[in-house]
């Protein structure tokens, strides 16, 4: 479907597949009994159809971000198993038939795990797994390995969330991380902020062994949540009568455009993001979201340029350079395989918001704004507590801190369980956390201007709120005492008031009496208070 990057040029050619395939399920529906009986219709070709359509959806929610496109490629891929339509292919002797099979349960199971679906999920896993228990069992292939390793992904990727909130009965409550009508702090009266728009977001995921399905890694599935809003229904949406009158609130914003980019080599991340840099309409923020192993310099360095704090991965697989292996024999040359600061620079020129998740994420504390736009940069930690459990595999907890706060808080705090009820309460009170943070920050005299400028947009406005919180928690908790242990940012915040404000830090004190884990926070940091 011509090429994936650019936002423009593929449209056409999307709509016009999306018609013939509209006018072939239309044209079976109409004349289904002809083409059952005189061309002997299988029920598995019209599942095609219908698991075709699916996917074309899934695709244009991959280039749109419109999270309503999920739900339409569930009721597709949903109405091929409520209609067994694919049930007869294991009579047939054609074991590609069954992998068609087969990739139809990978590709459903993507959109439920999308759409947070985890009961759904359950029950296909299950399904899939007996599929290709038959498969392997009826034909002798060579990629049964690589089936069960899809099994053992999404298993993985399910048991990822390392707190479980569970209602009165047990069962599993699911929650949804999208932002929501209460999500993001309100701007109130007073409050100074820049009219930027969060347009474009590259989120890109290189860590070695954390857990992934299918090419999104569970720190990428994480964030890509943390900048969509709550799905709508696409009929609701569309079929609303005097959706052009003057009286109706307006409609409300798009979710920024999205490329997900698993373990990119440097040429691919460099398409990806002059592309979004690009077609950035005026007034707009491209995000960058890089969750990667961290790069080190090699050699020792007179200077202490962009380029001598090493930065994080990219893929070495499908780049052969020329020179790799003269590079590795001479310490005075830089790293090849790697994202420096300095790659980002060209990018400066426009509003650009930053979040590096990886074990050297302080390369990018040595950056510089050349071009004097809005510039912001959220640092994670680069080594954990010995102490905590080590989580990296299940995703990163600095990640997790940015997607879903309270479920991160509960972690940090030694809890893996809670009620429904109690969930909910402490939920309600890290908005009341959130909307003092939104003070603090946009009264604090010392504060940089760039982190006031994104601040006008809510997803970005949500992403400071949620990095303070989580600097803030960590600077306070007993386990977490070197400087490592902390986030940090570019520009620097000012400590006294944000992330170790005494108001903020009787808050958390106040959340952790609510959960009765007050005893894993120090409170001698509020003697001043």
């Amino acid at each position: 479907l011509t090429s994936t990057y650019g936002q423009k040029q593929w449209q056409s050619y999307f709509g016009r597949t999306f018609d013939v395939y509209t006018k072939l399920w239309k044209f079976q529906q109409q004349h289904r009994q002809v083409l059952d009986n005189r061309y002997g219709l299988k029920r598995w070709q019209i599942g095609e159809i219908a698991s075709k359509i699916g996917q074309l959806y899934y695709h244009y929610y991959l280039r749109t971000s419109e999270t309503s496109y999920l739900n339409e490629a569930f009721s597709f891929y949903s109405a091929i198993r409520q209609r067994s339509y694919y049930s007869q292919v294991n009579k047939e002797d054609r074991p590609e038939l069954v992998v068609k099979k087969l990739r139809y349960y990978a590709r459903f199971i993507v959109v439920c795990l999308l759409l947070n679906k985890m009961d759904v999920v359950k029950d296909l896993v299950k399904e899939l797994s007996d599929e290709i228990e038959d498969y392997t069992h009826r034909f002798n292939t060579e990629d049964q390995v690589e089936w069960n390793l899809v099994l053992q992904e999404v298993a993985a990727f399910i048991e990822a969330d390392p707190v479980m909130v569970l209602n009165d009965d047990n069962t599993i409550v699911i929650t949804s991380n999208r932002l929501s009508e209460t999500g993001a702090p309100l701007l109130e009266q007073g409050m100074i902020v820049g009219q930027l728009a969060l347009a474009d977001a590259l989120i890109i995921g290189n860590c070695n062994n954390q857990v992934k399905f299918s090419e999104l890694t569970i720190d990428m599935f994480r964030m890509l949540q943390a900048l969509e809003r709550e799905p709508m229904n696409l009929a609701s949406q569309m079929n609303k009568p005097g959706m052009q009158e003057s009286t109706e609130k307006p409609a409300r914003r798009e979710n920024p455009h999205k490329y997900l980019l698993y373990k990119p080599t440097f040429s691919q991340l460099y398409t990806f993001l002059a592309a979004s840099f690009k077609e950035l309409p005026a007034n707009s923020v491209l995000l960058i979201y890089l969750s990667a192993t961290g790069v080190f310099p090699s050699g020792r360095s007179d200077s202490e340029g962009p380029y001598d704090f090493g930065g994080v991965l990219t893929n070495s697989n499908r780049d052969v350079i020329n020179g790799d292996a003269i590079h590795k024999r001479n310490q005075s040359y830089k790293e090849m395989h790697c994202l420096h600061p300095g790659d980002l620079y060209p990018f400066t020129r426009k509003p650009l918001f930053i979040i590096v998740d990886s074990s050297n994420s302080v390369a990018y504390k040595n950056f510089t704004n050349l071009f004097g736009q809005p510039l912001v940069c959220l640092l994670s930690p680069t080594a954990y507590p010995k102490a905590l459990q080590d989580q990296s595999q299940r995703g990163s907890l600095f990640t997790l801190f940015l997607n879903n706060p309270l479920m991160a808080f509960l972690f940090v705090s030694g809890l893996s369980s809670m009620r429904r009820g109690l969930w909910e309460k402490c939920q309600d009170y890290l908005r009341k956390i959130n909307r003092d943070i939104a003070q603090l920050l946009t009264h604090s005299r010392s504060i940089d201007q760039s982190f006031l400028q994104f601040f006008g947009d809510e997803f970005l406005r949500l992403l400071l709120t949620r990095f303070i919180f989580c600097s803030a928690t960590m600077r306070m908790h007993k386990i977490f005492r070197e400087t490592r242990n902390y986030p940090e940012s570019y520009p620097q915040l000012p400590r006294d008031e944000t992330v170790e404000n005494p108001h903020l830090q009787k808050h958390i004190l106040e959340l952790a009496s609510i959960l009765d884990v007050r005893n894993v926070f120090l409170e001698n940091t509020l003697d001043d208070y």
